[in-house]
């Protein structure tokens, strides 16, 4: 079959086996068509064979990222553009190690290198500065929960582990069925295949069926008061949103209301830190718990923190251009208010690449200079913290992990709030960037994973949607439609049980990279020997 085809064929089918709207089963075998475009362009004569497959290999790559992607062009082409096109040039240097090493190795010597190579890539982004595992491959059942219960062992990297295993054993068929033609080598491929995915199916259903969790009960009201960021949310003043906050949290809070908690940046007006203790919004909100003693309120809000002093300078510190000698720290922060007297921080810690991070500063700032991706005003580096705090209700009884928005795609991140005794999760979250696209619909079933890998109730509290409660076995089992002003009242479970993936990790990306390091040099060292 023609080379580009094959390419072309697994681009389309890994577009349309990720969520929202796919069919994951397509995951098992998208792969196929561009490995067998490899091995035919391998095993032949042409020239520039590793041009070629990297070629193919962004043609196939290219269709997937772009068509799951593309969203982000609604808050920045640039943006959008950095992102499908060098995610688009990672994978399609994957395949090309990947060709170079089958050269000179056994099929399955390389296979296993390919599997390692692929998890070590999406561990590695989940941690380096140029960040983006919105791809990484077990994200891809995160509509079809109840195939994936198991995740509360494996978290999402069994699930990329799970894709691979099917595609190489498919493309393995599929080369011993031209090399025999055999209807028997056929009949063997699919009862494998079948018994692959469905065992661990089934193995889910009987999870997902019979889990259940005993706790307190907490009733929380999660506001989503829909302003537009590009026009109204940074033009209006923290005491025109707190007055919006009240209007809202009153429209469903009662006597027995433990939670109000709004979105990320609710109060988007920038506070000076060291001020917030003193300040009018600070009093309000001090006022509407004196109301309502059992509440207990978590919001984001934007913080600064100006300063002359050159020895507070951190990595992440801003400099005030338009005065000498000064320098800014800025936060996009969750605070959480209740009859106590101190107010609780904490500030976002896994930030979004060109919006609130300027990756590698030290290299690229003297080529491209101060260039941030403007998000609705949203352009200076963020200050983070090195530990996920945990907020403590009045009552002690009830303990929040605060997500906020980008940090919920990051499973081993959001398990340190568990680790850390939070018995419920709280993400707040701005999706009014992307308007009604795929980014909002995904980011929330994002969400569901998390709920799984950690046996953890979720309530998400969006600007602009999709506000929802999400329990542990990763249900939605009530929302707040896109672009829709309310609030959402509901009731969750707390947990205090720990799961495996919680204590473990991504274990399984960390034996990949000792799988992909040792299969790596058994093959630089055999090699070494047939020349001597």
């Amino acid at each position: 079959m023609n080379r580009p085809l094959l390419a072309f064929i697994s681009g389309i089918l890994l577009a349309l086996g990720w969520p929202t709207y796919g069919f994951p089963i397509l995951l098992f075998f998208a792969f196929v068509p561009l490995l067998l475009a490899e091995q035919q362009l391998r095993l032949s004569h042409a020239k520039r064979k590793g041009l070629a497959i990297f070629g193919l290999s962004y043609l196939a790559f290219f269709i997937w990222n772009i068509t799951t992607t593309s969203w982000l062009r609604h808050a920045s082409i640039f943006g959008a553009s950095f992102a499908v096109f060098v995610n688009t040039a990672l994978m399609a240097l994957l395949m090309l190690i990947y060709h170079k090493y089958a050269k000179r190795q056994s099929q399955n010597r390389a296979l296993l290198f390919l599997v390692a190579l692929w998890i070590s890539f999406e561990k590695l982004h989940l941690h380096w500065e140029f960040s983006w595992p919105w791809l990484n491959l077990g994200n891809g059942f995160s509509e079809y929960i109840s195939w994936i219960q198991w995740y509360e062992y494996t978290g999402t990297f069994g699930g990329t582990l799970w894709v691979w295993i099917l595609n190489v054993l498919v493309f393995k068929g599929v080369l011993s069925y031209q090399k025999e033609s055999s209807k028997s080598v056929l009949k063997s491929l699919l009862l494998k295949c079948a018994t692959l995915i469905i065992v661990p199916i089934l193995i889910s259903l009987g999870i997902y069926y019979n889990y259940s969790h005993k706790g307190d009960n907490v009733n929380i009201i999660a506001l989503q008061p829909n302003i537009d960021p590009y026009s109204e949310k940074y033009n209006m003043t923290n005491l025109k949103f707190s007055d919006i906050f009240v209007e809202l949290a009153n429209s469903k809070i009662t006597d027995s209301t433990d939670f109000v908690i709004a979105p990320e940046t609710f109060f988007a007006e920038s506070t000076r830190l060291s001020k917030f203790e003193n300040s009018l919004l600070r009093s309000r909100l001090d006022r509407y718990v004196s109301q309502h003693p059992n509440v207990n309120l978590l919001t984001g809000i934007s913080f600064i923190e100006w300063f002359s002093d050159k020895s507070k300078i951190r990595k992440q510190t801003n400099t005030y251009k338009f005065r000498p000698n000064t320098w800014y720290d800025d936060y996009n922060s969750a605070i959480f208010i209740n009859t106590s007297d101190s107010v609780a921080q904490y500030n976002k810690s896994k930030l979004v690449v060109g919006v609130e991070n300027f990756p590698y500063q030290s290299v690229l700032k003297p080529i491209i200079g101060e260039a941030m991706i403007d998000l609705g005003g949203t352009v200076a580096m963020k200050t983070t913290q090195d530990y996920r705090s945990v907020f403590i209700s009045s009552n002690a009884k009830f303990k929040a992990g605060p997500i906020i928005c980008y940090e919920s795609v990051y499973g081993e991140f959001v398990s340190g709030y568990v680790r850390n005794e939070a018995n419920f999760l709280a993400i707040i979250t701005n999706d009014a960037w992307w308007n009604e696209t795929q980014g909002h619909k995904q980011h929330l079933s994002y969400a569901r994973l998390r709920a799984v890998e950690t046996r953890r109730d979720i309530v998400r509290s969006a600007n602009t949607g999709i506000s929802a409660i999400i329990n542990a076995k990763g249900e939605i089992t009530s929302k707040l439609g896109y672009n829709k002003k309310g609030a959402l009242a509901g009731q969750i479970t707390t947990n205090d049980k720990i799961t495996f993936y919680v204590m473990a990790g991504d274990y399984i990306a960390r034996i990949s990279i000792f799988v992909l390091i040792f299969v790596f040099l058994i093959g630089f060292f055999r090699r070494q020997r047939k020349t001597l």
